[in-house]
Formats: C-alpha cells, sequence, structure tokens
C-alpha cells in the first residue's frame, strides 16, 4: 500500500466500474492500494450488489455497486506544468520599476471527449462480401416470388412487401425476416433466402430491440447458409454484424454486467420445451411446426452467436438438422 500526500489528484466513479490497476483510495482516506482483481457479487435478483477488490498488498475491500469511490489519477502532474500550459503568477513591482503589460495567457482547451456512434453498422470492408441486392429491394422480393409462384406463404408476403418496403418500419422488417425464412426452411431455396436476407443484413443496429430482432434473425439464418455452403468469410461477416450492438455500451460496469446477462441467456436458452410437448399432446400440428420455428430460430442464434457454455457446437448442429427435417415434414 502507498501513503498519499495531500497534494495528489483523485477521480470519482461507480465502484463498478473498477478495474486492475486502479489506485484505490483506501477507506481511512489516507492511502492507496493498487487493485490486482475485480469481482461482483449479485444480491438473489440476479443484480449486482458488492464489489470485491482484490488488493496487491493483500487483502480484499467490500464496496456496495451503486457506491461512488475515488482512484488515483495518473493523467494529473502538481509537480511540472506540461508544456505548452502557461501558468501567470502575480508580482507586485517595486517602487519605481517598469513593468512591462503580460501577454495574454493562451488558454488550453481540453479536446471533447469522444462519443460513441448513435448507430453501430458494418464497415466497407464487411459490406463488400455481400452482394448487391439486384434492383430494388421491392424487384428482388418480386423475383423471389415470382421463383415460386404456387408457394402460398411466400406469395402472401411478397404480396405486401413489393407495395413498398419501409425499412423504419418493424412489421416490414419482420416481413421480410418471415420471408427468408420461408423460403430457405419451406421451400429449400438457400439463394432466394440470402437475397432477401440481405435486404435486412446491411442495416445498423438503431438501438430499437424490435427492430433489431428481425434483422438478428436475419443475420443467423444467413450464417447458417452461408456455412452449409463453405462460405466461411462470408459467414463471419454476419456472425460480426450479430454481436455488433454488444460492444456499443461504453460503461465499463454495465459493459461486464451486459456481457452477464447475455451468456447465461445463451447457456439457459429458450427452446419451448413445454410448448412444444404440450401441442404433441394434443395432437395440435401446426402448433407444434409454430413452436418449432421459434426453436429453431433461437439456435440459429446460438450457432451464430459462436455457441453456449451448455451446449456444445456438435449438438447445436445436431438439433438444428433435427428441427429442419421436423418443421419440413
Amino acid at each position: 500500500m502507498t501513503e498519499t500526500p495531500a497534494s495528489r489528484y483523485y477521480s470519482e466513479q461507480q465502484a463498478g466500474s473498477l478495474t486492475t490497476g486502479d489506485q484505490l483510495l483506501l477507506p481511512d482516506g489516507e492511502r492507496t492500494a493498487e487493485i490486482q482483481h475485480v469481482e461482483v457479487q449479485s444480491d438473489d435478483y440476479g443484480a449486482p450488489a458488492v464489489v470485491l477488490a482484490s488488493l496487491s498488498g493483500g487483502g480484499t475491500v467490500r464496496i456496495a455497486a451503486g457506491s461512488a469511490v475515488k482512484i488515483l489519477d495518473t493523467t494529473v502532474h502538481d509537480e511540472t506544468p506540461d508544456a505548452g500550459t502557461q501558468l501567470s503568477l502575480a508580482v507586485e513591482p517595486a517602487a519605481g520599476e517598469h513593468v512591462d503589460a503580460p501577454a495574454a495567457p493562451a488558454v488550453v482547451v481540453p479536446p471533447l471527449p469522444a462519443i460513441p456512434p448513435a448507430v453501430s453498422g458494418p464497415s466497407a470492408a464487411d459490406l463488400a462480401r455481400i452482394p448487391t441486392p439486384q434492383g430494388t429491394p421491392e424487384a428482388v422480393v418480386e423475383a423471389a416470388a415470382e421463383a415460386h409462384p404456387d408457394a402460398v406463404g411466400v406469395l402472401l408476403l411478397a404480396d405486401k412487401l413489393t407495395k413498398g418496403i419501409n425499412f423504419k418500419s418493424g412489421s416490414c422488417l419482420k416481413d421480410l425476416s418471415d420471408l427468408a425464412h420461408e423460403l430457405f426452411i419451406t421451400l429449400k431455396d438457400p439463394d432466394g433466402a440470402l437475397a432477401v436476407a440481405d435486404l435486412l443484413n446491411v442495416l445498423p443496429f438503431d438501438g430499437n430491440p424490435g427492430r433489431w430482432a428481425s434483422v438478428e434473425a436475419s443475420l443467423a439464418l444467413s450464417s447458417y447458409i452461408c456455412r452449409q455452403d463453405r462460405q466461411e468469410e462470408r459467414a463471419e461477416v454476419y456472425e460480426k454484424m450479430l454481436r455488433a450492438p454488444e460492444s456499443q455500451e461504453t460503461d465499463p460496469f454495465k459493459a461486464r454486467m451486459n456481457a452477464k446477462i447475455r451468456q447465461r441467456s445463451l447457456n439457459e436458452p429458450n427452446l419451448y420445451d413445454k410448448e412444444i410437448f404440450r401441442s404433441i399432446d394434443n395432437s395440435n400440428h401446426e402448433a407444434e411446426r409454430e413452436w418449432r420455428l421459434l426453436r429453431l430460430e433461437s439456435l440459429l442464434f446460438l450457432r451464430a452467436h459462436g455457441g453456449s457454455e451448455s451446449i456444445g457446437d456438435g449438438e447445436l448442429q445436431r438439433r438444428i438438422s433435427n428441427e429442419l427435417e421436423a418443421v419440413r415434414a
């Protein structure tokens, strides 16, 4: 532990954002110690409750997760002014002494803090791996419908979409995603499915979870199709886009909490077992198929996201194949 002179400078931050290497001001208010490890313990409801900061000199400090603590600010130096920073001292002139008027002091304007973008979208290199649509979005949908003139599900969706596609409309995005899934799952048309899905895949995350759900499902489907077709690099682009919103959180504490919650959902996914078994018991084949489609969507998301700690890659692939066979029957 280090003695703390009164002249040191500190910055205040939330306990949950502490990281390894921070010089924490200890509860006595006189000493600091370097943090070697940070662990967050949750309460019985799963909310972060206590931060355990293990110190380099030994021992652990327990801090309420929402508390404000002080850490040594290493960006401030009080010994010598930085180059480019001008200090002016007022000096009383001696009697009769002439003193030239000092030049106006330079004003050092600190740079503006970095502001994260409002949306996260694919890079130019990513977009280059995705084929450009053949014509307008409406023309892409119309071409998919013309390729399957007897498919009622495709024709119903296409009839709505060809009247005008509004990419700010959640229902419109849902129709596009449903069309891509119908083309691949029911009609076994991966090329047509990818052409429609790519209308969604290039959209950035705009902060709206409802609209993003359709894009997310489209990206997961596209990743699976490309993996099956050995288009590995293109599949990686879709998977990268699917995970893009997860890097938007700039607060370290919130980012860690979101990551823990996200991993828990990946390890304990909702695969609609109860609903499917209930439909089977009731001999409701239509309801069973709808629930299996939702299960398939969850499995495709798991695969595109990199898998689950509770379901291995081999088992995940087996389950996807089983669901595809079941809903296509």
